[in-house]
């Protein structure tokens, strides 16, 4: 990836909807970054959307500002419209995705919207970054570490490029701003979530159910995103878009080396 410039086009999407607290500290970050910022984020919360696509149906893009669009479909919808529709004339240099209201690691990535369209850019050839904030379970989300820290991890990132294929996943941890230890870069730990699920019955008497959110409380290894939020830091995570396992295609072909298969 080459360097941004000094004054990026960026574009903003997410996946809790454009008018989500965590939207409005996205774009205080980008602010921060550039006065060339553009939005084409959901109008409706489109949270574990993952990287879903409409295509059953036609999507509205309303335009509410100069540089501000909602579209009624997915963050990947969103991005698709925001890159090649919004800004097909001058793409943008950067796209963020987030500030998530919650934490997006280990195995929540692929479940996540907020992911989806920092993935979605990534496809399109747009270098992009997710972010997301960590919550307390009860309590509001400390939303100023994210504000605080967000510009100059973005900045940082930015400053050194990653490669195409990439995106970067930025989680930061449930505290306040002073208490932060640090800022690591580290690899997706494990911790599924919906292992639970609450059956319940509802008042004609047929069974339903919700998915709950406990997870396992295995040990939790070092230079991992899991274990850098549990020790107060802010985590940084290079997703790489190339799902292919290369070692057991090796593995794989092995089997059908010689003669075709005949059934």
């Amino acid at each position: 990836m080459s360097k941004l410039p000094g004054n990026p086009r960026i574009l903003l999407s997410n996946d809790d909807s454009i008018h989500s607290t965590g939207f409005a500290v996205l774009e205080d970050i980008a602010h921060a970054l550039s006065d060339d910022v553009w939005v084409c984020a959901p109008e409706s919360e489109q949270s574990a959307a993952s990287h879903s696509l409409t295509i059953h149906r036609p999507l509205r893009l309303r335009q509410l500002s100069e540089k501000r669009f909602a579209v009624d479909g997915t963050p990947t919808d969103c991005v698709l419209l925001g890159v090649n529709h919004v800004m097909r004339d001058h793409k943008p240099d950067l796209v963020l995705s987030g500030v998530n209201h919650g934490r997006n690691i280990a195995e929540d990535v692929t479940y996540s919207g907020t992911i989806a369209a920092a993935m979605e850019a990534t496809l399109l050839g747009i270098p992009a970054i997710a972010l997301s904030q960590e919550f307390r379970e009860g309590g509001a989300p400390e939303w100023a570490l994210a504000k605080a820290w967000g510009p100059e991890v973005v900045r940082r990132v930015c400053a050194v490029g990653w490669p195409d294929k990439v995106l970067i996943n930025i989680n930061f941890p449930g505290i306040s701003p002073d208490q932060v230890s640090g800022v690591h870069v580290v690899a997706h730990g494990n911790r599924k979530i919906g292992d639970s699920l609450d059956q319940r019955t509802d008042p004609r008497g047929r069974r339903y159910f919700w998915i709950g959110t406990s997870r396992s409380g295995d040990e939790v290894p070092e230079n991992t995103d899991v274990h850098a939020l549990m020790d107060g830091a802010i985590a940084v995570t290079p997703i790489y878009m190339d799902l292919s396992h290369y070692e057991t295609i090796a593995t794989l072909s092995s089997a059908f080396d010689g003669d075709p298969v005949r059934l």
